[in-house]
């Protein structure tokens, strides 16, 4: 396959319902545009979630970091590029590029996808796709680094969120871009309004079920630069852990 049929390019126009008070497109919806864009991707290649299902298996968003620019704003259209990177061990990379109207970037994005057994629940390779389809583009980059392991919190505020049904997916768990919903709710409105984040991380480690509720830790490592862990109070396990910079 040629390296240029290897990259999508998906248009989003931002929309009232994806910003915040000031205007700003939420964290949690540019990731969402983000997910959308690899959905079409994969599915382009022929490794999208139906053609996972022919061998059991199905798609699970791992790690993402995202660097930001500038915000984008209500009514801006932008532009998504993303291609398939590279295959370490069990991880499925995948960057992506954000341009705005004038092709200019705003933000930049690589991440680790996993390919896991509908059964066993464990991720795998996935034998039916000729494995060089993920190393072509392995030289082009958003960013060069894997997005990158977020080590245990000891201490910090804590904060108690509830699994609400808006939270919840099709897979009848919370959907992977609530959980940044969740790591801002935790900031003063104010705070928000005066800063804007400049690069979000999220590592996603055990799936949070209906009724099942979150302990969210969160500790400032250095000036506005904090760090989340979000405990699942009903089995004990940890959901997920995040990092911010404003």
């Amino acid at each position: 396959m040629q390296k240029q049929n290897l990259s999508l390019i998906n248009k989003f126009r931002v929309t009232s319902a994806d910003t915040d008070v000031k205007g700003r497109l939420k964290i949690s919806a540019l990731e969402n545009y983000l997910i959308q864009s690899a959905i079409n991707s994969a599915s382009k290649l022929g490794f999208g979630f139906s053609d996972l299902q022919k061998s059991n298996l199905f798609w699970v968003l791992s790690r993402i970091d995202i660097r930001i620019n500038r915000p984008v704003f209500w009514n801006e259209e932008i532009t998504v590029e993303t291609w398939p990177k590279n295959l370490e061990k069990i991880l499925y990379l995948r960057d992506f590029i954000v341009k705005d109207s004038e092709n200019k970037i705003i933000a930049k994005s690589t991440s680790g996808w996993l390919a896991v057994d509908t059964q066993t629940k464990r991720p795998k390779k996935i034998e039916a796709i000729k494995p060089e389809i993920f190393y072509i583009l392995k030289e082009k980059h958003a960013m060069k680094d894997t997005p990158h392991k977020i080590l245990p919190i000891n201490n910090g505020d804590s904060f108690e969120v509830k699994t609400l049904f808006s939270d919840l997916d099709l897979n009848g768990h919370v959907t992977s871009v609530k959980y940044s919903d969740k790591m801002f709710d935790t900031f003063e409105t104010d705070f928000l309004i005066k800063n804007f984040p400049k690069k979000i991380s999220i590592n996603y480690i055990k799936e949070t079920k209906p009724a099942e509720n979150i302990k969210i830790t969160r500790k400032q490592t250095v000036e506005k630069t904090f760090i989340f862990e979000g405990k699942n109070l009903n089995t004990g396990t940890i959901a997920f852990r995040g990092k911010i910079e404003f």
